[in-house]
């Protein structure tokens, strides 16, 4: 249930803040005062379109919030487990924020979440129906989803889709198979070919680059000689070497330390560096030994490179991609010596995929057949409640190629007519009748189809229902909001007061100037101020006696009991 709602900075609302209740909560006021606008702020919470235009103008962001009391359904603690959300004291709060630059975040108890959540989030809490999804009701996608609400078809769906789905992708694949096989038997000499070829060059990792340093060693041969013979002779080899000198200067310091002991670290600093002198030179000397010109060798390495040289400018930038286009060619190789074994198993994995589908669509079938003759009595109750006694409503199948949502077509079909066929929604209904029918089908889906109420009350919202209706008829659908508010809070945008009369919370939208800008408002009405309002939806802004003796008695009427086919 919804218990309050702050909207901040949205198209002309500055800032207002609304304590809903139980039962049937009406919004009333002028046209284009701001009451649908209270609608469209509430659906950007259950996850609708957000748009920088409905950002105040000179406000850099507007804001909506809401508090919920939290369902207690597994379904719906399963929902806050899966996005790690909690409530808080049974309450949930819920935020969207829209910049003016178009960017929104939004907000689950204080958490972030993106807009796909909150669309997920939106079945548990409640349904808004405005004008748009009454002419949503045209089109059979609608009408199909609308019956799998009624008939619970989830636990059918859901594995059905996923069946179709891999359904459609082993075919797919059974398909690519198919067309590819040429192509590849055409492609197969030269997949040997660079098979053979890559593979008698039996290459190593990085051994190009190995290559390329042996390469310069023996390119530089008399170079590396004269440079590392020099070093030599200037590291231990001549009278003035290096490890002569430190030699020197060691003897001098232990002569120094035999008088004065202080000098002894300093002396014994000399001796690593007499170690590594000596190693360096023997490293060195061994270094010597092992150069010497191969031009045998040389003459090889260069061959080897020019070779892998070769292999790169076919198949990679480097013995890595060569290797790795290797791996390619081998696995197209083994792909292609498998193909009638890969076909066979895709064509039983095809087969036995398309024998769960139809199992599971004629199942999802038979379904939605008994949840629509079900659906077909309770529209009519429905709507001879909203003096629409007579009319016929029927759900006409038709078979369909094989998708997610199964193998049906259907069509609402409808005859306001005593012995008129049945014809489609779009094709007979004015108006006034599709107002009612659209509430008489929201009233049903709120409905168990066994008859028995839904367990978790939501919050239902309808913006300006009544179009179309009036007299008699605007009663009879204020009594069916009124009998659907017992189980579910209703909220509801109307310009009818025989609609209006019937309000347990009544809330006035009027538009206003402040400081040289136009601004909404929302008021709560005590018992005078619904009179008042009520006469003025009856008179326009010139109260009479007559309007207010008149709005009195409509609230009066409100208070009866329903009727017994309401009960």
């Amino acid at each position: 249930m919804l218990l309050e709602l702050v909207v901040e900075n949205y198209a002309v609302v500055e800032r207002v803040r609304v304590r809903f209740g139980r039962g049937l909560n009406l919004l009333t006021g002028e046209t284009g005062s701001g009451k649908s606008i209270l609608v469209d702020a509430l659906s950007l919470l259950y996850g609708g379109r957000a748009s920088a235009d409905t950002v105040r103008s000179g406000a850099d962001r507007s804001r909506v919030s809401a508090i919920f009391e939290a369902p207690s359904s597994p379904e719906f603690r399963g929902f806050l487990d899966r996005h790690g959300l909690e409530t808080e004291e049974s309450e949930l709060l819920l935020e969207r924020e829209i910049q003016s630059n178009g960017k929104s975040r939004a907000f689950i108890s204080s958490r972030p979440v993106t807009a796909a959540v909150l669309r997920e989030l939106a079945p548990f809490l409640g349904d808004i129906h405005g004008q748009h999804d009454q002419q949503e009701l045209f089109l059979p996608d609608s009408q199909l989803e609308l019956l799998d609400a009624f008939a619970q078809s989830a636990n059918l769906l859901s594995p059905l889709a996923a069946v179709h789905q891999r359904w459609r992708q082993t075919s797919e694949a059974l398909e690519e198979l198919d067309r590819s096989e040429q192509e590849k038997l055409r492609l197969a000499d030269l997949w040997r070919f660079q098979r053979q070829e890559i593979e008698d060059a039996a290459l190593s990792p990085n051994e190009d680059a190995n290559l390329e340093a042996e390469r310069r060693i023996l390119l530089n041969v008399a170079r590396l000689q004269e440079s590392a013979s020099s070093a030599y002779d200037v590291l231990y080899d001549a009278e003035s070497s290096a490890l002569s000198l430190i030699r020197q200067a060691r003897r001098r310091l232990e002569d120094l330390c035999r008088i004065d002991g202080s000098l002894q670290d300093t002396c014994d600093a000399l001796t690593p560096a007499e170690i590594a002198i000596t190693e360096a030179a023997h490293n060195l000397s061994h270094y010597l030994g092992k150069l010497e010109s191969d031009p045998a060798r040389l003459e090889s390495v260069e061959s080897r490179l020019a070779l892998i040289e070769k292999l790169k400018r076919k198949y990679g930038h480097s013995v890595e991609e060569i290797l790795a286009f290797l791996g390619t060619v081998r696995g197209s190789l083994v792909a292609l010596e498998t193909t009638s074994e890969r076909r066979a198993q895709l064509d039983a994995e095809r087969a036995q995929l398309a024998r769960d589908y139809e199992t599971l669509a004629a199942q999802l079938s038979r379904l939605r057949q008994d949840a629509a003759r079900k659906l077909e009595k309770a529209v009519k109750t429905e709507l001879a409640s909203l003096a629409m006694a007579g009319t016929e409503f029927t759900v006409g199948f038709e078979s369909t190629p094989w998708s997610p949502r199964g193998i049906d077509r259907i069509r609402f079909l409808v005859s306001a007519n005593t012995g008129e066929l049945p014809r489609p929604l779009e094709k007979v209904a004015s108006g006034g009748e599709l107002s009612r029918l659209a509430l008489a089908l929201k009233t049903c889906t709120a409905l168990r189809p066994s008859g028995a109420r839904d367990a978790v009350p939501r919050t239902l919202v309808f913006d300006e229902v009544d179009t179309g209706i009036g007299g008699r008829t605007a009663e009879a659908v204020a009594r069916r909001l009124k009998k659907l508010s017992t189980n579910h809070q209703v909220l509801c945008v109307t310009h009818l007061p025989q609609i209006a009369a019937y309000a347990d919370q009544h809330f006035a939208v009027e538009k206003k100037s402040s400081n040289g800008r136009t601004i909404a408002t929302i008021d709560s009405l005590s018992s005078p101020g619904r009179t008042r309002e009520i006469a003025r939806m009856l008179s326009g802004d010139q109260l009479t006696q007559e309007a207010l003796k008149h709005a009195e008695q409509l609230i009066k009427s409100a208070t009866r009991p329903l009727p017994d086919q309401l009960q």
